[in-house]
């Protein structure tokens, strides 16, 4: 038997218009190629229809839908770049038509959950547009002996064409989706952030701001008393100092002046010698980060070395900025007394005293990604590593 059934230009027509309907039905992938699959299949006189496309890494052909009784594989079946004979049309850029004893063709790679033995033959072309580039490739087979004309190559070709153009709009469109899903995720962190920090700031006035005032007023009032007014006066000077001071701390707590003033890498050197509870080695290259970024790394360095005074029982610890291939790494290590890594999670009760989560979410809001490691007695190493133009 010869040729695709497709005996008159209107016949091929239909069916084109039938594949443009099913692309503009919508983005989702795997329902467009299973109902492309199933119109060349019913339109071609062929047994069954495979589509393939790209993955995101360009780096192999993932079964995306296909006729039955396979659409149950779609998404399991890979093949790698320039292997089996889609695989070579793909990477080559031409089809390949196999009339019979494809098995003892070099290219040919055997799936069992597409049962290759049930089939004859079989054309495969390549699904490509402009200016998108390769997207895939369509594949028919049939379970009798057929020669594929080029004809049929022709209008595999263009259907292969057609459904190119629908790959590279479902592939824009899921990463503009997953771009969308994280944006969500990064302004409901940026607005979580901000609360944490407003209720920190909320309970640092009232329970020390706001009750040192309290105290002063009561002072200064009590001070209308001649007998007692220079020893009351001597106490309200020193509540108003501590004030101060704890005006100060909070200022500081919503953004380090220091960092406006100096920069990160003599920030950070300026916290290493102001921590005055430890001894910290510092080993900091200059680096000029974006502002909110420079922030973050300022806090998590602050947050890092809280822990190693509360918790690693050790006086020393080493404090590092520097440039890598992969950003800018800021580490924090000490060789204290450590922790069982294995049995603790950021978001677990324990972990929370070590500041861990806010750790790991303020990396996470500049693109970076937290790295601790610790074992019992052996001390813990707080990495986080951001990624920079």
């Amino acid at each position: 038997m010869t040729g695709l059934g497709l005996a008159d230009p209107e016949r091929e027509n239909t069916l084109l218009v039938r594949i443009i309907e099913a692309i503009s039905a919508g983005p989702e992938l795997s329902a467009l190629a299973a109902k492309v699959a199933d119109l060349i299949v019913s339109a071609t006189n062929t047994d069954v229809c495979f589509v393939h496309v790209l993955d995101d890494r360009d780096s192999a052909l993932v079964l995306a839908g296909a006729t039955a009784p396979f659409d149950a594989a779609a998404g399991r079946v890979r093949l790698p770049l320039g292997e089996g004979i889609a695989g070579w049309a793909a990477s080559h850029g031409e089809p390949v038509v196999v009339a019979e004893g494809k098995e003892d063709d070099p290219r040919y790679r055997y799936f069992p959950e597409l049962r290759g033995e049930d089939y004859t033959s079989m054309a495969s072309v390549p699904m490509s547009s402009s200016p998108g580039g390769l997207a895939g490739v369509l594949n028919v087979h049939t379970r009798v002996r057929r020669e594929f004309t080029d004809r049929d190559v022709r209008l595999l070709t263009t259907i292969g064409s057609l459904l190119a153009g629908a790959v590279h709009q479902a592939r824009t469109h899921r990463r503009l989706a997953a771009r969308e899903r994280a944006h969500e995720r990064f302004t409901e962190q940026v607005i979580a952030a901000q609360e944490t920090e407003r209720r920190r700031l909320a309970g640092d006035i009232h329970d020390g701001i706001t009750q040192r005032l309290v105290s002063l007023r009561f002072h200064l009032e009590a001070a209308l008393d001649p007998e007692f007014a220079a020893e009351q006066l001597v106490k309200a000077r020193e509540l108003a100092d501590l004030t101060l001071d704890e005006a100060r701390a909070a200022v500081s707590g919503l953004r380090p002046p220091v960092l406006d003033d100096l920069g990160l890498a003599d920030s950070l050197a300026s916290l290493a010698r102001s921590t005055a509870e430890l001894a910290v080695e510092t080993e900091i290259d200059e680096c000029r980060l974006p502002e909110h970024t420079e922030v973050a790394l300022y806090r998590i360095a602050q947050e890092a070395l809280q822990n190693v005074i509360k918790h690693a029982g050790t006086g020393a610890a080493t404090l590092t900025l520097r440039r890598t291939d992969r950003g800018v790494l800021l580490r924090v290590r000490d060789r204290g007394r450590g922790f069982d890594r294995d049995t603790m999670s950021f978001g677990d009760d324990r972990s929370s005293g070590y500041g861990m989560t806010s750790m790991a979410e303020r990396a996470e809001l500049i693109g970076g990604r937290l790295e601790v490691s610790s074992s019992p007695e052996n001390g813990t190493t707080v990495s986080v590593t951001v990624p920079v133009a």
